[in-house]
């Protein structure tokens, strides 16, 4: 596990690299775009820290790319099936997440998928992701509270919900057990765009 989240962080620096430099940007210019501060922006970069989800996603949503763009380092074809391999887990300790990618953004479907885990008692807070991304959540294990805007509800095994990820939103596992659900992440034309 540690060599894979070795390599997704430098998968992370480099892809970062990688579209500022193709959008022609400056750090600062980046830190506009994607409300990430130029030291945060710099540090990831370098390698150098590990940054949250929340991070990524303002990152994904200020260059308007999939997620699974900033840690997938497999290209997929177009409408290719994929069994998750187990390559593709990224922790975010702070939030006690772990998110495991099913199928990378296919631009010509339009969506991506994964397995995301909330330790017990953990909460993973939102900022709005670019306008047109929309979430579907499916439970699979455990109980979940979801907040969209300031509401809360609670999703369990079996249950889902949709919603447009452009406002502020959180998941949170209020129970002492694990929480596992499907996360179908789906870019509305121009929301996102291949790397």
């Amino acid at each position: 596990m540690a060599n894979e989240v070795h390599t997704i962080a430098e998968h992370i620096a480099s892809t970062v690299k990688q579209l500022r430099n193709k959008q022609g940007w400056s750090l600062d210019r980046t830190a506009a775009e994607t409300g990430v501060s130029k030291a945060m922006l710099g540090q990831i970069e370098r390698g150098e820290s590990s940054p949250t989800v929340s991070t990524l996603w303002k990152i994904a949503s200020g260059f308007r790319v999939s997620f699974s763009t900033l840690f997938d380092s497999q290209k997929p074809v177009q409408g290719e099936l994929r069994r998750d391999s187990g390559e593709s887990v990224w922790g975010d300790d702070s939030a006690g997440m772990q998110a495991r990618l099913i199928f990378p953004y296919d631009p010509l479907l339009g969506f991506e998928m994964f397995m995301i885990e909330l330790a017990p008692g953990a909460i993973s807070e939102s900022a709005p992701h670019a306008e047109g991304v929309v979430e579907h959540i499916v439970v699979v294990e455990g109980e979940m509270e979801l907040r969209i805007d300031d509401r809360w509800q609670t999703l369990k095994v079996g249950e889902g919900l949709r919603f447009f990820a452009d406002r502020p939103h959180a998941m949170r596992n209020a129970t002492a057990a694990r929480l596992r659900f499907h996360d179908v992440i789906h870019y509305l034309p121009g929301a996102a765009s291949s790397a």
